[in-house]
């Protein structure tokens, strides 16, 4: 961008994105950047990542090249920097060769300001030639997590990236990425070879997002509430273990009046390009999903994100629950389990093709995924705490804040449970452990044995339901283990023998319910009552402008920036560019169809 090329960063803030501040310490990471000096930044998504280096992008000589790893997420960057005016472009395998010649002699002339590059294409031979013939501002490794054995996204083409220090010593290198624990910090830091650049770590809370977590009935039923008690009408996203409950979810939705698609790898790339641009540009799209609906989602307005299975780590699931409420207004992280997703996550792992090193990785993440869904104190402190964060006090926007949930001891239960599962054998699952345990007797020959031990019987006292809360309770604290190898056969684990022995005190939660956080409806629009004609007159005009421009709505202006025209009501050109997320190329784009619609709700 000619007029915004070598300025103060500061002002290339306010013109060119419409802001009048950085947030949090976004100044000191583009101070550094600018300087000439390598950053590795941790920021929770929606913090404000991309500013990090595309403020320095603007500032420095030359072209900052950006790794990135999926072709959604470049085009969607793409995109938003081409409505601030800002010379973009993004290098993949969907543009033909001539569109590549074109964007590659942009580089070498140095009259585009950002480019995106996947890691494989950009450390190619002929890539690297290329670059080392260009002007290069600096080097941007987005999703950096994805260079650690120990990430939740391990990609091993992301290694390589470190030879870029060697390569091109005068460009700085920023990675950046929004989770990872500190391990896995330790290993990006290796990797990348950036030992001697700041650490720059925001706080991973996201207070606008309220985290809830239910026991699984029938999930379906469960969700189909939890969507149309609070978010009807709103985009959300669900996410399904496999491409098949993706699919059989979003047209059980769709037929209950939830305008509802499906995402998944094995759907063709037409269905799958069409129904992310339903999502992405449509109001109220809800997405059901595998994991492959992934780091391309930079929408920010998703009011909801929905777990129908147990996610495989901690990372995993704040890295998906984070893809709610970027625009900082209330959302939703929903999340429905059970025992039988235990024993799913371990065969999965136990079947999977990785070293047993890695594996052993997964195992224990997964049992921190479990701790977290056990959890009956504030989740926020459980989660912070995963990342290597402390809170003093609960946060009062968790399920487990806003219903505490009442515990007995449950000691003696564990107890019958363990001793049930020694005295069955050590190989049976659950299910025919609690049948024991009620002294109920079915059709399967097994069971006919079990009725001379002492521990038969015993539990008629709790129902079905509650000896399996007690099932979870044992295997997320690693007293059982659900063995994958035994179809979830359980044995004992840990330090199951101090709870039989009396020495380790059990506190179970009474019932964790149904909870419900409150009609989030009543928080949305965010604005006065008196101002929702304006409002609504605003986001159909923003409808229109989008599909003028084939952009999604929220590049256009996000609803905060909606919000704030409709509170301040500007009447010129120099009102709306005060306007947070008016820069001046928008103004001068959108400006007048603005102050149109302002004008006439006078």
């Amino acid at each position: 961008m000619d007029d915004a090329t070598h300025t103060e960063p500061g002002a290339i803030l306010e013109r060119v994105f419409g802001f009048s501040e950085f947030r949090g310490r976004q100044a000191e990471i583009v101070d550094t950047i600018v300087g000439g000096d390598d950053a590795f930044v941790l920021m929770p998504t929606g913090g404000g990542k991309s500013l990090c280096y595309q403020i320095p992008a603007l500032a420095r000589t030359g072209v900052g090249v950006v790794v990135s790893p999926l072709i959604a997420l470049m085009n969607d960057q793409v995109s938003a920097l081409a409505t601030l005016g800002v010379r973009a472009e993004a290098l993949h395998s969907g543009l033909d060769s001539a569109r590549r010649t074109e964007i590659e002699s942009a580089m070498l002339a140095g009259t585009i300001d950002l480019v995106y590059i996947a890691p494989e294409r950009l450390m190619s031979q002929r890539m690297l030639a290329l670059i080392a013939d260009a002007p290069i501002a600096l080097f941007a490794i987005d999703e950096a997590h994805c260079v650690s054995q120990w990430g939740h996204d391990f990609r091993p083409e992301y290694r390589r990236l470190a030879e870029l220090a060697d390569r091109f010593p005068a460009a700085p290198r920023i990675a950046l990425t929004a989770t990872a624990d500190p391990t896995t910090r330790d290993e990006i830091v290796e990797r990348l070879r950036l030992a001697n650049a700041p650490l720059y770590i925001h706080s991973f809370d996201r207070p606008n997002i309220t985290y809830r977590v239910n026991e699984r009935g029938n999930a379906r039923a469960q969700l189909l509430s939890f969507i149309r008690d609070e978010h009807l009408g709103e985009a959300g996203i669900v996410y399904c273990l496999s491409r098949r409950k993706a699919e059989e979810t979003a047209d059980w939705l769709a037929g209950r009046g939830v305008d509802a698609l499906a995402y998944h790898a094995g759907l063709s790339a037409e269905v799958r390009r069409t129904n992310q641009q339903r999502f992405l540009r449509e109001d109220g799209v809800v997405i059901c999903a595998t994991i492959a609906f992934g780091m391309g989602i930079d929408k920010p307005d998703v009011r909801f994100v929905a777990h129908l299975d147990l996610p495989a780590s901690i990372e995993a699931y704040y890295q998906e629950t984070g893809r709610a409420g970027r625009d900082g207004y209330p959302a939703d992280a929903w999340m429905v389990y059970g025992l039988n997703d235990v024993v799913q996550r371990r065969r999965m792992i136990e079947q999977g093709e990785a070293v047993e090193a890695r594996k052993q990785i997964e195992r224990h993440k997964l049992d921190a995924m479990l701790a977290y869904c056990e959890q009956v104190s504030c989740r926020r402190i459980a989660l912070l705490a995963y990342f290597g964060e402390t809170r003093d006090q609960p946060c009062g926007n968790c399920d487990t804040c806003l219903s505490p949930l009442a515990t007995v001891d449950a000691t003696r239960e564990a107890r019958m449970m363990l001793s049930a599962v020694y005295r069955t054998g050590q190989r049976y699952g659950f299910g025919l452990v609690i049948d024991h345990l009620r002294g109920a007797v079915g059709d399967d020959p097994r069971q006919a044995n079990f009725k001379k031990e002492s521990t038969f019987g015993i539990g008629t006292h709790l129902s079905t339901r509650r000896w399996r809360a007690v099932a979870r309770y044992l295997i997320a604290h690693g007293y059982l283990y659900a063995d994958p190898e035994r179809s979830g056969g359980l044995r004992l684990a840990g330090e199951s023998r101090a709870v039989l022995r009396g020495e380790r005190r059990v506190e179970l939660a009474l019932d964790r319910g149904q909870q419900k956080s409150g009609n989030r409806k009543a928080d949305k629009p965010p604005i006065e009552l008196e101002d929702e004609p304006l409002w609504e007159a605003l986001r159909t005009r923003r409808r229109e402008l989008a599909d003028r421009d084939d952009v999604p709505a929220y590049v256009v202006c996000s609803d905060a920036t909606l919000a704030h025209i409709a509170r301040q009501r500007p009447t010129d050109i120099g009102e709306l560019v005060e306007v947070p997320g008016i820069g001046d190329h928008k103004a001068s784009r959108y400006g007048r169809a603005i102050l149109d619609v302002v004008a006439g709700q006078r």
